[in-house]
Order: C-alpha cells, then structure tokens, then sequence
C-alpha cells in the first residue's frame, strides 16, 4: 500500500512513437534490480514501443518484438536482466504458475509485464504501473507509483533534468 502523502500520479502526452520511447529512455536509469512495472492499454497503445525504448536505453541492440506467442522474452543486458512478458493470450491466470513465471519473478530481474489483468492474484508486487491510452494519433501515459521504490522512480522522472 502507498502512504497517503506519496507523489500522485504523472499525466504526460506522448506526441508520437519517438516520444513513446523517450519515456522508455527516461525510465531505464531509473530501475533498479527487482523492480516490476506493469503496463496497461489496448492493442497499438505503445506498450512493446515504450518497452523497446528502455532496452535500448539500456544497451540492447537487437530487435525487441512483443512476446505475445513467447509469453517472455530475455534480455540479459550489462547492468540489468529484463524480463518482457505479454499475457495477451493467457486465458487463465493459473497459466502463470503452470509455465513457472513465479520463479522468475522476484528475483533480481527488472520484470516488465503487459496485459497485466490477464494474469490476476499471480503476479508479484508491482513498483510502477503505466497506463497507456490512445487519442487520435497521440497517446498519453499515466504513471502511478505502487510502492516505495515506485515513489521514489516519479519523484525522480518528475524533477527537471540537471542543466549541461
């Protein structure tokens, strides 16, 4: 549970896919090992373009694709390991369990996870959920801290950047 005087949720416009991935830049310093991020939205949101823009921010070179028929992908990358899930196709939360996502989560991987809902009462407790939404050919994002370490990611994401 958040205490009542943790930062409230941060509202930002996302003009196009570019900056849909400059949010993934912006948070992928930010995370820490352990973290769990989920993210929300329908179909074509943003949420695998805002996945790839962390990863790259994070070093990953290669094509990041969402694991829809995967279910997770992998990314062992020098100063985190990231785990991408997509439970778009699970049908029972209890197919969490039964493909053994319990043992990866909560280790000291950063676990990003889309279509959370699809996987109620299952997954471990979450730092950061983003709800991505599209309007006309914008999207927007809602960010909203779901623990201590989420408090302390908006406060972060949510002071300027240091002058050059």
């Amino acid at each position: 549970m958040v205490a009542a005087d943790s930062p409230a949720p941060l509202r930002l416009f996302l003009a196009d896919e570019a900056a849909t991935l400059a949010l993934g830049a912006r948070l992928a310093p930010l995370l820490v090992p352990g973290f769990v991020v989920t993210l929300r939205g329908d179909l074509g949101a943003g949420k695998t373009t805002l996945v790839r823009g962390l990863l790259r921010a994070l070093g990953f070179a290669g094509r990041v694709k969402s694991p829809t028929y995967a279910l997770v992908e992998t990314y062992n990358l020098s100063r985190l390991n990231c785990y991408h899930f997509d439970f778009y196709r699970l049908q029972d939360p209890r197919e969490w369990i039964e493909a053994g996502f319990r043992e990866v989560a909560g280790t000291e991987a950063v676990c990003l996870i889309e279509w959370p809902e699809r996987a109620r009462g299952q997954l471990p407790p979450v730092d950061l959920d983003i709800s991505l939404a599209v309007s006309n050919h914008a999207r927007s994002a809602l960010l909203t801290a779901c623990s201590p370490a989420g408090e302390c990611l908006l406060v972060a994401l949510s002071s300027p950047a240091p002058s050059a």
